[in-house]
């Protein structure tokens, strides 16, 4: 695992076209969290091979300050991988934290990447271990091995849905991309955002949130990023600049927030420790271990933000 990147806040996880010399000079200036330059979807086929170099260059040269950097590859059912791990890691340099596996099928594909980056490592002079793995799960097949999947190998660092694909790999008879669907009653999503999730935490792993395709839509956006902000993910996919401010400012904790939490620790040690009780009455409020439990969470995801104690 890369033990630099692996605890940084991933609120906001910009995509940057691999191919797109505009879009890669312009990212560094944006305020996200982590940054993924993406050799997949976003890149024609006639142009995969000659993105590899622009993609080196972009993390070799350019200042990316204190975010995770990371490069989605093609994945394994292409035939486009090895070449990849193996010119992108191998001449990118320390810079570069992480590589994005999409369309994750089961854990053997994960310890593959694995194998290979230990390969690329050793021959390119990195220390053992130095770049960690991102997960895509985005098929049917994906999801039932997800547990699998979040256990494959100590390089993992996050796990992520991506919709649009799932959309399509369970047949689904829509063309919403992962967005709501009116006639529905309830979020289809609701079970694969669950089921991921608790596969991530139970292998101690972030969880992120796929795109929203609606780039012009920032209020639908919120709302969005809102939906599994809620269930306890850490962050989600931005793929305009706009979206950015908006992921850091919902996937952290307000001021308010932050500070009750500091509030609901400061009483229950001195109740545990100074009058040796189990829970103790904060305002109207009992708490207890549990209570610590989810502050320590919220401050945690407040350290990670840069939020101080007022």
């Amino acid at each position: 695992m890369s033990q630099r990147s692996r605890n940084l806040p991933r609120r906001s996880c910009h995509a940057v076209p691999g191919s797109n010399d505009k879009f890669l000079a312009k990212a560094p200036g944006l305020p996200a969290d982590m940054f993924f330059l993406d050799l997949e979807d976003a890149v024609a086929p006639v142009e995969k091979e000659a993105a590899r170099a622009k993609v080196v260059a972009a993390v070799r040269d350019q200042d990316w300050g204190e975010a995770v950097l990371c490069v989605r590859v093609n994945g394994w059912g292409t035939r486009w991988t090895y070449a990849d791990v193996i010119e992108v890691v191998g001449r990118a340099g320390p810079r570069l934290d992480e590589v994005m596996l999409p369309k994750v099928q089961s854990a053997a594909e994960v310890v593959a990447l694995d194998l290979l980056l230990s390969q690329v490592e050793i021959n390119s002079g990195l220390p053992a271990g130095h770049v960690g793995i991102e997960a895509q799960i985005e098929t049917a097949q994906g999801l039932i091995n997800v547990e699998e999947i979040c256990a494959a190998s100590p390089r993992l660092e996050t796990v992520i849905l991506g919709p649009v694909d799932f959309s399509a790999s369970i047949g689904m008879p829509s063309l919403a991309g992962g967005l709501l669907i009116e006639e529905y009653p309830g979020d289809y999503f609701h079970y694969v955002f669950m089921k991921i999730l608790m596969a991530g935490r139970a292998n101690g792993l972030q969880v992120i949130d796929g795109p929203y395709v609606k780039v012009r839509d920032p209020e639908g956006f919120r709302r969005y990023a809102r939906r599994t902000q809620i269930l306890g993910f850490d962050g989600k996919w931005s793929l305009h600049p706009d979206q950015v401010a908006i992921l850091n400012e919902v996937f952290s904790p307000s001021q308010e927030q932050f500070d009750r939490a500091w509030r609901i620790l400061d009483a229950y040690r001195q109740a545990t420790e100074g009058d040796r009780q189990g829970a103790v009455m904060l305002g109207d409020e009992m708490i207890d271990e549990a209570s610590r439990k989810v502050a320590a969470m919220l401050v945690a995801r407040g350290d990670r933000a840069g939020l101080e104690r007022s």
